[in-house]
């Protein structure tokens, strides 16, 4: 089933400021929150897209991703990320939009926050680089991957934080010359969690944490380039205490092709042709991303004709169109010739055929002269 595009979800603009799409988000939030639709799947899956929605369309990489590329640059045709978007990534979004203190924030519990109100980390993110080939790059593969990355070690025991007592936030009033202020920082002790480690085994940092080696398996979609990024959600180091993990960001990198190069969508393929084969004709075997491929040369073929095959290129990532392979024409000219070659050529350049027309070689005489 295809993702409905993000700007329809919250009824704006591509041109929407960051306040149009938080005033468009808080509204549906409020609307499909499931607190208000007890027991309706229609509107935890509204109230879903809508978080998800804006979780992209707030962030300026992934807006300029999703704007350019579609859902595919999301890490996936057609998906997000790679691995879904949980209830916990939503509430994190909360502080933001609704604030910790506003009564939305409270109602719908706080600005990532859990229960006894101590805030969720969130575990960071992992970089990986990953060689394609041309051919791999228009088609898609999937491929595994093996990489290490944090995740919480067995036999950490937590207690409650006594610097906050467990509310993962400290407050401080201060007296100004307007009366009062009271303000609300994350605990320095716990880093806004509510609970600090006991014991943990002696191999595990200092929150936790234990390095192990993964494998998984990612999706690539057509038509990826180099320098594109691609997330897969929840495939990153784990947060402290229990925190939701970070994303694997996947870097692509593009192995060069023996033959073939590639322009934009464009697959470019240099041709050399012998004299007798561009003033005569031929049919040429050329290479493409995806085999061989047959093509007519006709006779008088001049060098720099570009000669197009369509569809041979690479397809928008977006699922828009594909680019062609362009076939440029070059004529091979020898270096060395033995002396029967010679007498032959001899006997052709006295041929009329042989000789550029006079007057197009005065013209190009005079723009010789010219530059």
């Amino acid at each position: 089933m295809s993702k409905r595009d993000y700007y329809d979800i919250l009824g704006v603009p591509k041109s929407a400021s960051a306040d149009e799409l938080k005033k468009a988000y808080r509204k549906l939030a409020i609307k499909f929150h499931p607190d208000k639709n007890p027991g309706d799947k229609e509107a935890e899956e509204k109230f879903k897209e809508a978080a998800e929605a804006y979780d992209v369309l707030s962030n300026p990489d992934k807006k300029s991703r999703y704007d350019q590329f579609g859902h595919a640059g999301m890490g996936g045709a057609g998906g997000y990320g790679g691995g879904g978007f949980s209830m916990d990534d939503i509430f994190s979004q909360f502080g933001d939009v609704f604030g910790d203190d506003s009564i939305f924030g409270s109602f719908f519990g706080g600005g990532g926050r859990g229960r006894g109100g101590s805030r969720r980390t969130i575990g960071s993110n992992i970089r990986i680089k990953m060689k394609l080939t041309l051919s791999e790059m228009k088609n898609g593969v999937e491929k595994k991957v093996k990489y290490r990355r944090m995740v919480a070690a067995e036999g950490v025991k937590f207690g409650t934080c006594r610097h906050c007592n467990g509310s993962g936030v400290v407050k401080q009033v201060t007296n100004t010359f307007l009366g009062q202020m009271a303000t609300q920082s994350a605990c320095p002790v716990c880093q806004g969690m509510g609970k600090v480690i006991e014991s943990k085994p002696a191999d595990a940092n200092e929150h936790g944490l234990i390095a192990k080696e993964f494998e998984t398996s990612i999706k690539i979609p057509g038509g990826v380039a180099e320098g594109m990024q691609l997330n897969v959600n929840g495939k990153g180091n784990d947060g402290p205490g229990g925190g939701s993990p970070g994303d694997l960001i996947v870097l692509i990198e593009e192995v060069a092709h023996e033959e073939l190069s590639r322009e934009g969508n464009n697959v470019h393929y240099n041709l050399w042709l012998s004299f007798p084969e561009a003033a005569m004709g031929s049919n040429v075997e050329v290479p493409t991303l995806d085999g061989k491929a047959k093509i007519k040369i006709d006779a008088g073929t001049q060098p720099g004709k570009v000669l197009r095959l369509k569809g041979k290129g690479f397809p928008e990532i977006n699922g828009y169109g594909t680019g062609d392979q362009l076939v440029i024409v070059n004529i091979y000219v020898p270096t060395k010739l033995s002396s029967e070659e010679k007498e032959l050529l001899n006997q052709l350049q006295e041929s009329k055929n042989f000789r550029p027309d006079q007057k197009e070689k005065s013209f190009f005489d005079r723009m010789r002269d010219f530059f």
